[in-house]
């Protein structure tokens, strides 16, 4: 009978917990500094909260790689945060950017405890599920509690129920017709996503050391800027509410709080997000022109992360993660 030493991790486990590892200590020295920086005493809390989250994953996380007697991944250091730096993002920005960290850390996490067979494995992901669900019950608590919740639009009650008769309701040329409710979700969390990771990059490339990466960053504004005008259009011809900018809430600074190394992991790490939210947006959407619209924006993205890598590559950033075995370079050792 199998016990639980006796198992492996699978292929599917092991890249759970590596991204997980890599994803946490970044998210360390991010929260360590806006402790450092930030003022509200209600904000700092959740900084505090999400911060000692994000060092009992790692705790954790180092435990099961040591149990398996597997390498730890380097991830992120102190050597990748100045915690010395002035304040480079304002307190609502603060609290946006964990408010969506628990919204990513809940889908993340679904998918952890998902592809988990191992007992402890499963277990730990479950109880990560928990605590981003909390995280982001307190985040929303504040933002409403502030006055800072931006709630998605309201959409008028039908009298009954009603199937569709006409084959245009399908079309996205022409005649339209008006949005569904999964499409206005999706184009109002797309805009969201794109207008934080506008000013998340704003931030990052006023104070990047190389200039490489600081124009990375300058073009990753302008592509999430142009996806938040997109999507934002698609609402307004509807006359739907368009979320606000959060561009003022990025400070004049130009001194660096993170490495480029974190700052181009952080952004490449998003991007991959925004590539999962896209093709989901993608495949439940009904009209043939959002469809048409997240195909061309969606290979928009990929062709900025595919640069981001090679930015990564170059620079001697980008952590190998667990691979299979090169069985044609074990039979050229051998020789």
């Amino acid at each position: 009978m199998e016990t639980e030493k006796s198992v492996k991790l699978t292929a599917a486990e092991l890249s759970q917990i590596w991204s997980g590892y890599q994803n946490d200590t970044m998210l360390k020295c991010v929260l360590q500094y806006f402790r450092e920086t930030v003022e509200d005493p209600d904000i700092q809390l959740i900084v505090e909260h999400a911060l000692n989250l994000s060092m009992s994953h790692i705790e954790k996380l180092t435990a099961i790689f040591d149990k398996e007697a597997h390498p730890l991944p380097v991830g992120f250091t102190d050597s990748d945060v100045d915690l010395n730096a002035p304040r480079l993002y304002s307190d609502p920005f603060i609290l946006y950017y964990l408010h969506q960290a628990g919204k990513l850390g809940i889908n993340a996490m679904s998918v952890a405890v998902a592809l988990s067979t191992r007992s402890d494995i499963y277990a730990y992901f479950s109880e990560c599920l928990s605590e981003y669900v909390h995280l982001h019950k307190k985040t929303t608590d504040v933002l409403l509690s502030k006055g800072l919740y931006i709630r998605s639009p309201h959409l008028p009650t039908p009298k009954g129920a009603n199937f569709v008769k006409q084959k245009n309701f399908l079309s996205g040329f022409g005649e339209k017709r008006p949005l569904v409710s999964l499409e206005v979700t999706n184009l109002f969390d797309n805009i969201q996503r794109n207008a934080l990771g506008a000013s998340t990059v704003m931030g990052f490339a006023q104070v990047a050391r190389s200039k490489k990466v600081a124009q990375y960053m300058v073009d990753g504004k302008e592509i999430a800027e142009k996806h938040v005008e997109i999507f934002g259009s698609e609402l307004r011809k509807d006359d739907l509410n368009v979320p606000i900018s959060w561009a003022i809430e990025v400070t004049d600074s130009t001194v660096p709080p993170f490495s480029d190394k974190l700052m181009m992991f952080h952004t490449t790490a998003l991007i991959s997000i925004g590539m999962g939210y896209y093709g989901t947006s993608m495949a439940t959407a009904f009209r043939s022109d959002l469809i048409a619209d997240y195909a061309r924006l969606l290979a928009e993205i990929a062709k900025y992360s595919g640069e981001g890598a090679k930015l990564l590559i170059e620079n001697g950033w980008l952590e190998e993660p667990p691979q299979a075995a090169d069985r044609d370079e074990l039979v050229k050792q051998k020789k």
